[in-house]
């Protein structure tokens, strides 16, 4: 019986790597304007203020949206906001709903605002970049920055040169893409890339976070899955992927072992995968927990018994809520108020 892979996810890697890797961001899609950019400020990013501005009927082609505070080199004191949108399907409101979002958040902040969009589309000839009316001697012309990733899908030598991780990025979602949920194709292009995050000489919070990364976006069917774990335990007996399955591997292999087991003593289809749907929940939130402790212990040193006990107990949206506390908590005690 064949396995058709899962419905790929975009929304989760693109905020990921933009909010892990901002300036890499830019450098690669957008370079003669990074260059504009005095890196010397630390971005801020305000993604919270970009959510309360946002249209209820935005549609769900819209991947990724990020908010980022930046200041330029041409020695302006104030600051310019960058509004970054991700598109994974073509969308003919697409060039409204930028000059939308560009007004409304210029009108809210009274700042310069720069819309910059990703078209991660497979419509090779969609390239929306300018949203113009003219009625009764009234004209309007607004125009914002694009990048196609199809444009890279005939460079994959290039993309796996680079010692950028929007490179890796961007072969891994147009690999994803060109697999067209066929998960033989899938499982060997999830694997070259993970094979490339060390190819790189990058430092273990980044190839932990492209790990993240590419599991979210190539999801493979549990067989695959499987045989996936299975290569990178072999890896890491061969110390070739040491970092990688240190926390990662153990908590989602641990709830796809739980899922099968509950499924089995069930006895019936609906049985296994009402069990093997628990058990990946369950090995999720047993690896949220992990994660966010390893964050807290970053942030602010060694945890007291106390806190690692009320992560374990933790349910997914208390890790949630605390999880987004923890971007701009000073202290342990208001990650947990």
């Amino acid at each position: 019986m064949p396995h058709p892979s899962p419905p790929s996810r975009y929304d989760s890697p693109w905020k990921a790597a933009i909010g892990h890797a901002f300036r890499d961001f830019m450098d690669f899609f957008f370079p003669a304007l990074s260059a504009e950019i005095d890196w010397a400020q630390k971005p801020q990013f305000r993604d919270k203020e970009l959510a309360g501005i946002s249209h209820g009927d935005v549609p769900h082609s819209l991947v990724a949206d990020k908010l980022v505070e930046v200041r330029l080199c041409d020695g302006n004191a104030g600051w310019v906001l960058i509004h970054i949108e991700v598109q994974a399907q073509r969308d003919v409101a697409l060039a409204r709903r930028i000059f939308d979002y560009n007004y409304r958040i210029h009108k809210e902040h009274q700042r310069p605002v720069a819309s910059l969009v990703v078209l991660a589309d497979e419509a090779r000839n969609w390239r929306p970049c300018i949203y113009h009316y003219a009625r009764l001697g009234t004209e309007l012309s607004f125009s914002f920055a694009i990048v196609k990733l199809l444009d890279y899908a005939d460079r994959p030598d290039e993309l796996q040169a680079s010692d950028n991780l929007f490179a890796l990025l961007t072969l891994a979602h147009l690999r994803t893409q060109q697999a067209r949920h066929d998960p033989g194709l899938l499982y060997a292009a999830k694997w070259q890339a993970t094979r490339l995050l060390y190819e790189h000489g990058w430092r273990k919070e980044r190839i932990l976070v492209m790990f993240d990364v590419i599991n979210w976006m190539m999801v493979l069917p549990e067989p695959y899955q499987q045989r996936y774990w299975q290569a990178i335990r072999g890896a890491r007996r061969e110390r070739v992927m040491f970092w990688i399955g240190e926390v990662e591997q153990s908590f989602i292999d641990k709830g796809w072992k739980k899922g099968r087991k509950e499924g089995l003593k069930e006895g019936l289809q609906e049985g296994r995968n009402q069990g093997l749907e628990q058990g990946i929940e369950r090995g999720r939130k047993e690896g949220a927990a992990v994660l966010l402790e390893r964050q807290l212990v970053r942030r602010f040193g060694p945890l007291p018994q106390s806190v690692r006990n009320r992560l374990a107990r933790a349910s997914m949206a208390q890790l949630e809520a605390w999880s987004e506390r923890l971007l701009e908590a000073e202290t342990l005690r208001q990650v947990f108020r």
